[in-house]
């Protein structure tokens, strides 16, 4: 097998989400999958400055969000502007999510509002560093959820459908306890069960471990 050149860089940001008239001090993981000529971002939390401290010097080729939570997508239109010395990269989001990316940047009565570029669909790849990520479709913490599962690093990142310690929250609007446990069962503990599981807020685990848990 041919050794894949990319790697997966991490830091955290801190910032607030906020749904049904509540706000919460949340900590989220920042992913950046690449090489060292370019890379794709998963999720735009809180800071542009905090995420282009992981890029670095590379060439985003894309922002990939999980989902449309405000603490995931808060900085994407900011970040699209920025990427690439100003030239910009392309948002990619999942369609159904679109009621909740217009709670954050507006719907279509708003003049100032603005969408994502991409729309992302299971089983969509996306190739970036000589690996390739693949787009699994995993609503239930909200109806865009997706996962993105990079075979040749042994690893799935999963936003805020599967946690170290069980499925994401799905007591606010847009979420469906049922349909997330069904979406982590038929898709994500489908694969290798040594997969590393990236999260959106807090540590790795794995789908092993994932699945003794949720059985």
């Amino acid at each position: 097998m041919t050794a894949t050149r990319a790697r997966v860089d991490h830091a955290v940001s801190s910032g607030t989400f906020s749904l049904d008239g509540q706000t919460f001090d949340v900590d989220n993981n920042i992913w950046v999958v690449g090489d060292d000529a370019e890379c794709v971002v998963i999720d735009a939390p809180h800071s542009v400055e905090d995420i282009l401290a992981v890029v670095g010097d590379r060439t985003i080729k894309a922002i990939v969000l999980t989902h449309a939570h405000d603490d995931h997508c808060r900085v994407a239109p900011a970040l699209r502007a920025a990427a690439n010395g100003g030239s910009g990269a392309p948002i990619m989001l999942h369609p159904a999510d679109r009621p909740l990316w217009e709670l954050t940047h507006g719907g279509p009565d708003d003049e100032t509002a603005t969408l994502w570029d991409l729309d992302l669909a299971d089983g969509v790849t996306i190739e970036v560093g000589g690996t390739t990520l693949q787009v699994l479709h995993t609503p239930g913490h909200a109806p865009g959820a997706v996962c993105l599962y990079a075979p040749d690093l042994g690893c799935v990142f999963t936003g805020d459908t599967l946690f170290n310690g069980g499925p994401g929250a799905t007591g606010r609007s847009f979420s469906d306890e049922d349909l997330i446990k069904d979406s982590i069962r038929a898709r994500l503990f489908a694969l290798p069960a040594g997969t590393v599981v990236h999260t959106g807020h807090g540590d790795d685990t794995t789908i092993a471990a994932e699945q003794a848990g949720l059985g």
